[in-house]
């Protein structure tokens, strides 16, 4: 049973539509991965989920809870924890700073921010420094560690990998995986084939705003023209 459900969503850049009935879902302790060409409208969907683009059709559902209409620092205190893509830390602010509007978000405490830091045990060494010079990666790490602290019970993260050393996105796909053994329902949009397919359980291809295409991703694994058909690669 799906945990989060997106039914027949349109959504638009002012006058300009971006998505024409896109449907997806995952359920609780799944990973589905979202791909596409540029500008199939992925990073918008995550956005029409967070209620950050308005939703004129279809219906978004958190549990069977319609989310649509609700703004969108109400949809993180249901239980939606978002990476965006660029990270979008507060740079001024310390590593602990960051992980306090995390907290504050849903009332979580100490114990949650504690096992953040024992996740991303490379955050515990730099909880005075401004999330601002952080590295590439070590940033990537505190904005999931950010969104974590919520507790969610489904995870949005966009282009989580862009820009990151091996290493790095090992260590990604290892925190994707360990929320994935608790329950959490997993959304990921990447365009790097090599660092998700591994870990995810369905894909969903979307084109010029539509829902082309679920498949699951061992079929992609078994068949790579099918990955090819939909984005090229």
């Amino acid at each position: 049973m799906a945990l989060l459900e997106v039914r027949g969503i349109d959504a638009f850049h002012g006058k300009v539509q971006a998505l024409r009935g896109v449907s997806l879902a995952v359920g609780a302790g799944e990973i589905l991965c979202v791909m596409g060409r540029n500008g199939a409208g992925k990073t918008t969907t995550m956005k029409a989920i967070m209620g950050l683009v308005p939703v004129r059709a279809g219906s978004v559902t958190l549990a069977g809870e319609e989310l649509v209409g609700l703004k969108p620092h109400e949809i993180p205190k249901k239980g939606i924890g978002y990476v965006p893509q660029g990270r979008r830390l507060f740079a001024e602010l310390t590593v602990a700073e960051n992980l306090e509007v995390g907290l504050m978000t849903r009332s979580t405490g100490e114990a949650t921010r504690e096992r953040m830091l024992e996740m991303f045990p490379r955050l515990r060494d730099r909880l005075r420094q401004r999330a601002g010079t952080l590295s590439g990666g070590e940033q990537q790490m505190l904005a999931m560690a950010r969104a974590l602290c919520l507790e969610p019970s489904v995870l949005l993260m966009d282009e989580p990998t862009e820009g990151l050393q091996p290493s790095m996105i090992a260590l990604i796909r290892e925190a994707a995986l360990e929320m994935k053994s608790r329950g959490v329902a997993i959304v990921l949009v990447e365009q790097r084939a090599d660092a998700v397919l591994q870990i995810a359980d369905r894909v969903t291809f979307l084109d010029n705003g539509r829902t082309a295409e679920t498949v699951e991703a061992a079929a992609l694994r078994a068949d790579p023209g099918l990955l090819h058909r939909h984005v090229g690669v």
